[in-house]
């Protein structure tokens, strides 16, 4: 029998996210100390090889700039995709499923289908 995925917690997804936890608690406070501390203190410590202060401002920068076009890139490319109003696929697409009253019961709620254009123009718009 196969073993179902659950989202419950297991001993190896505990451990994961604890290494996760630590790296990330340790990287913060690289980063604190990379962008804080003043070079002359790293070095007479011995840490000699760091990268430049420049860094520590412009790689989140870079981030945060990054994330947002991609959000713009994302939306330009919905845009792209998105067909115009008088294309046949705004209206259906080869995956609809339409009514079949004639073999459903006449008390029976009907299941779920989608509704021809012409029958909702003639449900909206005429008297």
């Amino acid at each position: 029998m196969a073993q179902e995925h659950s989202p419950s917690p297991t001993p190896q997804r505990a451990i994961y996210g604890f290494v996760l936890y630590l790296s990330s608690i340790i990287g913060l406070g690289l980063y604190i100390v990379w962008a804080y501390i003043p070079d002359y203190w790293l070095h007479s410590v011995g840490l000699t090889y760091w990268p430049q202060k420049y860094w520590a401002v412009s790689l989140p920068v870079y981030l945060c700039v990054a994330i947002i076009l991609s959000y713009i890139a994302y939306t330009g490319l919905i845009l792209i995709k998105t067909p115009a109003l008088d294309d046949v696929r705004t209206i259906t697409d080869r995956r609809a499923l339409y009514a079949d009253n004639e073999h459903s019961h006449p008390e029976a709620i009907p299941p779920l289908r989608d509704l021809d254009i012409s029958t909702v123009n003639a449900l909206l718009y005429l008297d």
